[in-house]
């Protein structure tokens, strides 16, 4: 393999000049669309990628940037990002990634403490902002923006030298022209050890660390695809989360490693919707709660046509989950935690399997083939990781015929860990082993556990980070000498090597009676209510666990219509008894000994909010709840649940 991600592009670049690399956005989606060249999309091939790539590192070089500088990227998803990272790899120099809703304080830390000597702004917005604490940034000589500044960002950039991204390409033109194969050369320099980002952790347990990523640690993950997916040149991926993320980040490296193509969307229902009409893709990355809002629009459409219509669907989901049971007992696709007898499941599993094909094979054609229409008509599988997968999705979209595989990882990991597979896709786990990575379950007197033994998980391989920036005690505390990483995620693994996450050791909350209890399960359940879109479990150093708790307004909403509660405003309504004892026994109903909770673990009391949680504030970029922010900024509300 090539020694740096740069050299693995242009290598991909030659083999294949005229693929579409990427799919640029020209006009807002259209659903009536379907050819992707004619619904607002822009195709952009290797060679016309590569070679905006080769001028925005030639810009670099003119403006004085040298193998090692650190180069900050503060912008969301577009299709400048990945020519500026390449760019920025392709001379051996170092980016710092951080998303649009980094505030200006974090921007301060992470672009300080780095030393960045040029930042990459992705509109006047965060140009406004990164100008705004330029005097905590003495290191910072050059600003360039993807959009153009207005005057009152020029007036505050006086003093410091500003560039829009399509300057840059054009500097670069000029130094190609006198420097022929400049760039080149210095990508030929890159040793796969290189320092290729520092990515800062979202800060979910407080001050967040600088993770430090080689070349070779994305490189090495890229192999196992093959075994992951059946990627074919030429195939089209949707792409909705942020790409400073090391997740998405690493995605898009497989989708050029293996000559596929990339179109930029936004995790907003109506447009992700559209796009899908429109690209019509046969791959999606994303996170769980993307596709539940796909799996929650189906049934929301559903329910508005009712009738017949709703009843035979309902109907058909409950079919296929009996028969997508059965197939999967009969062809080994059940977790084996306890030392499963496969020739037996095969045996109980056939003939129920084999009764139930015919009817399913009818749901399919008549019934979710429409499911399938609307996400574009080719869709093969998506992707789930950066949180664990709530097991009604799973099923539900198992249950219709489209194929999810659970990803697991760490930004420490860059990021992957294991992925179900294409060809042995168990649900209930977060699937195999990436090649050339081994993993470890050990107790709390640090023993390996065997299969079916929940422990702390520990891995080792070559994507293990190279350290925490500027933090040796950090590193040491989590990464040992022999190269293993605490990843503080507790787990277990099934006789066929596949894993399955329980819970995080970071998360445990220890009650009064010394008892520990893991809020993720807790809260993975809840949520398979249909009235509840989010909630936190409370409870460290208390006598009872305690939730706050989001709603699904819609159908509160409904449920108040339907049993004559008297709506003034949202908020209000949340207040109304009938409305607290309806979830008050939803959740007594979701956890409790029925469900397999023990009696410490039930949720003795909550609380009711009316606003989601939102990213950067309740949520980091991969939405995971930021657990010590939740009890700064509901402190009362928690306070109140323990009075």
């Amino acid at each position: 393999m090539e020694q740096t991600l740069a050299l693995m592009l242009r290598t991909r670049a030659r083999e294949a000049p005229d693929i579409a690399a990427q799919y640029v956005r020209e006009a807002p989606p259209r659903a009536e669309d379907k050819n992707p060249q004619h619904a607002g999309f822009r195709p952009k091939s290797y060679r016309q990628f590569y070679d905006e790539i080769r001028y925005a590192a030639g810009g670099l070089l003119e403006l004085g940037v040298r193998r090692g500088d650190h180069i900050g990227i503060v912008s969301d998803n577009r299709q400048e990002w990945m020519v500026t990272d390449f760019g920025i790899l392709s001379i051996g120099a170092v980016d710092v990634p951080r998303g649009g809703d980094a505030t200006a304080q974090e921007l301060s830390y992470i672009l300080g403490s780095t030393a960045c000597t040029l930042v990459f702004a992705e509109n006047i917005k965060q140009a406004k902002k990164i100008l705004s604490i330029r005097g905590e940034l003495p290191a910072l000589k050059t600003l360039i923006t993807y959009e153009p500044l207005d005057r009152e960002a020029e007036e505050a950039a006086a003093g410091m030298e500003t560039l829009y991204f399509p300057s840059l390409l054009a500097l670069g033109q000029k130094h190609e022209a006198l420097k022929p194969g400049d760039v080149e050369a210095e990508m030929d320099k890159g040793r796969r050890e290189d320092l290729a980002t520092i990515i800062f952790t979202s800060g979910t347990t407080g001050e967040p660390k600088g993770v430090m990523l080689s070349h070779g640690n994305f490189l090495c993950q890229l192999p196992s695809f093959a075994l992951i997916l059946d990627l074919k040149p030429g195939d089209i991926w949707l792409s909705v989360l942020p790409v400073w993320h090391v997740y998405e980040r690493c995605i898009e490296y497989v989708i050029f490693f293996y000559k596929t193509g990339i179109a930029y969307s936004k995790p907003i229902a109506s447009v992700l919707m559209a796009d899908f009409q429109a690209v019509r893709p046969q791959w999606m990355v994303s996170v769980p709660r993307v596709w539940e809002a796909v799996m929650d629009g189906i049934n929301r459409n559903i329910r508005q046509m009712g009738g017949l219509e709703k009843k035979a669907f309902d109907l058909c989901v409950s079919y296929g989950l009996m028969y997508t049971y059965f197939k999967d007992l009969t062809f080994g696709l059940l977790p084996n935690f306890h030392g499963r007898i496969r020739a037996l499941d095969a045996v109980i599993g056939f003939f129920p399997w084999l009764l139930l094909l015919p009817g399913y094979g009818i749901a399919a054609t008549l019934v979710f083939r429409r499911i399938r229409d609307r996400l574009g008509g080719r869709f093969r599988a998506g992707i789930s990781g950066g949180g664990s997968l709530p097991a009604k999705v799973d099923h539900f979209f198992n249950a219709v015929g489209i194929r999810l595989q659970e990803a697991y990882g760490l930004t420490e990991t860059a990021p992957l860990i294991s992925v179900r597979r294409w060809r042995k896709s168990r649900r209930g786990t977060i699937g195999q082993l990436l090649l050339d990575t081994e993993v470890r379950i050990i107790d709390q007197k640090g023993r390996a556990l065997p299969p079916g033994r929940n422990g702390v998980i520990y891995v080792r391989g070559g994507q293990m980070m190279q350290g925490y920036y500027r933090k040796p005690e950090a590193t040491a505390a989590v990464l040992s000498a022999e190269g293993w990483l605490n990843t503080g995620d507790i787990g277990m693994l099934t006789h066929d090597g596949e894993l399955r996450i329980t819970g995080r050791a970071k998360d445990t909350i220890v009650l009064r009676g010394g008892e520990n209890v893991e809020p993720v399960p807790i809260e993975l359940k809840l949520r398979e209510s249909g009235y509840i879109f989010q909630c936190a479990v409370v409870g460290q150093d208390q006598k009872y666990l305690a939730a706050l708790v989001v709603p699904v307004q819609a159908e509160v909403m409904a449920f108040a219509e339907e049993n004559g509660i008297p709506i003034v405003d949202y908020e209000l309504l949340l207040q109304q008894p009938e409305i607290n004892a309806m979830l008050a026994n939803e959740i007594a109903d979701l956890v409790g000994p029925k469900t397999g909770f023990k009696p410490f673990e039930r949720i003795f009391k909550f609380r009711l909010l009316p606003k989601p949680f939102e990213v950067g504030r309740e949520l980091s970029g991969k939405q995971e709840l930021l657990r010590h922010r939740i009890q700064a900024l509901y402190a009362r509300e928690i306070h109140g649940l323990y009075r």
